[in-house]
């Protein structure tokens, strides 16, 4: 393997097997043709905690576990009385848990794999995977290879200069070349955020823009190559097993025709409650301006106990989130989280209330000509459709017990009576 070579999966394996052994990281290093410290990075970075326990004993790292005599501290528990040391509920509810670490992980190999006491430890372990630590460096070099990074508040401030003029009519040439000291960025960045819908102002402000032919493939902009951090379908799992009362929606997006007006869609899983909102262009502003809109709708108290939590998968137009989280106050209003690539299933709720959608809105018919109250009608017949798996009622009907008819009202979302309900396209004809 040439020295200065990525590493690759047979790479990984390599190590993973030397850990294993029990070979130290100078000697894996000789192998591969590595530094020992880039084989000690390789492993810290890319090693995965599990949740383990051992024969006869669930997970419990709590530093009392050898000595505790609590028992009934969930209050619901289920082990009969046994005592909360053998239980792997317990340390999500004990104010006395203090988590204990085996000292073997603050030094090479960092991990578990070929630990001979491996198999009668509770403690949280690590382990490295050589699958999985070369699907992360893929995952991780395909999103630092995609656009470029710019934090909100720098995007904010960008945008306050530019949509101003670029409405007046200006060319974003002529506005970087007067206010180069205050933008800081070139010509390229700000067409390419302009084109992605990132300003107030829209290409179409623009009239060379309008006369020029589009390129086939627009840019792909994401705002922050962190913006996944902290919010991954793990920690959406991790989330949800820790706060199983909070309740989420999934949100995802209904492409009409290619370039025109496209669907934002939330459902809520818990009662089959589908919401659609029109928006102009597939950008995150548009994106943005549909919660804030809704958050002034509804106000703080109504939206935070509707959206306390929000699932989307990793499109450019959620790649924006920390505007979504947070008020113009900066309070936090709700906590977004990504689905892995290439992984509709994880939201598959949302994806099986938009075959509904389809019935009424077939592939490739066009947007462009309807209006916010066609959607709201659309989804009145939707939600009105009785179903089995919802015991024989609507969405509607379990929405309005769930929250109350007053929020239905708001979003202007009705009850059609069963026999009136229409999915199909003539719904929309006009």
């Amino acid at each position: 393997m040439s020295k200065n070579a990525h590493l690759t999966l047979q790479g990984r394996a390599t190590i993973s097997a030397g850990i294993s052994q029990g070979l130290p990281f100078s000697k894996i290093g000789a192998e591969l043709g590595k530094d020992p410290g880039t084989i000690s990075k390789e492993v810290k970075l890319h090693r995965t905690a599990i949740e383990t326990g051992s024969y006869g004993r669930g997970f419990n790292p709590c530093i009392h576990r050898n000595d505790c005599e609590k028992t009934y501290v969930c209050k619901n528990c289920y082990s009969n009385g046994r005592k909360c040391r053998f239980c792997k509920e317990c340390i999500k509810h004990c104010e006395d848990f203090e988590e204990d670490e085996c000292p073997r992980l603050s030094k090479p190999p960092y991990v578990c794999n070929g630990c001979k006491d491996r198999q009668k430890c509770t403690l949280r372990k690590f382990v490295y995977s050589p699958v999985r630590a070369d699907n992360a460096y893929k995952t991780t070099l395909s999103e630092n290879r995609k656009g470029f990074a710019i934090d909100p508040e720098e995007l904010e401030r960008i945008n306050q200069i530019i949509s101003p003029l670029v409405k007046n009519g200006q060319s974003i040439h002529h506005i970087c070349m007067s206010n180069s000291d205050e933008l800081m960025c070139s010509e390229k960045t700000l067409y390419n955020l302009l084109n992605a819908g990132m300003f107030d102002a829209d290409k179409m402000d623009c009239p060379r823009i309008v006369r020029m032919r589009p390129r086939k493939k627009e840019p792909n902009i994401k705002i922050d190559r962190n913006c996944y951090k902290g919010r991954t379908y793990a920690d959406f799992q991790q989330f949800m097993s820790d706060n199983p009362d909070v309740p989420f929606v999934q949100i995802d997006s209904v492409i009409g025709r290619k370039g025109g007006k496209v669907l934002l869609t939330v459902f809520f899983p818990t009662c089959n409650f589908l919401l659609a909102f029109l928006r102009d262009h597939n950008t995150a502003r548009s994106v943005l301006n549909v919660f804030n809109d809704l958050y002034t709708l509804l106000g703080r108290e109504t939206y935070c106990r509707l959206f306390p939590v929000i699932l989307t998968d990793r499109g450019s137009e959620i790649s924006d989130p920390v505007p979504i989280e947070k008020d113009k106050d900066g309070e936090l209003r709700s906590l977004v989280f990504y689905c892995n690539p290439s992984a509709p299933y994880q939201k598959g709720g949302i994806e099986v209330a938009h075959e509904l959608v389809r019935r009424i809105l077939p592939k490739g018919t066009s947007f462009d000509n309807l209006q916010q109250e066609d959607i709201d009608l659309m989804l009145s017949h939707i939600n009105s459709y009785k179903r089995e798996k919802l015991n024989s009622r609507s969405a509607n009907q379990l929405f309005s017990f769930l929250y109350g008819d007053d929020i239905l009202l708001k979003l202007n979302i009705r009850e059609i009576e069963p026999n009136d309900i229409v999915l199909a396209p003539k719904l929309l004809k006009k």
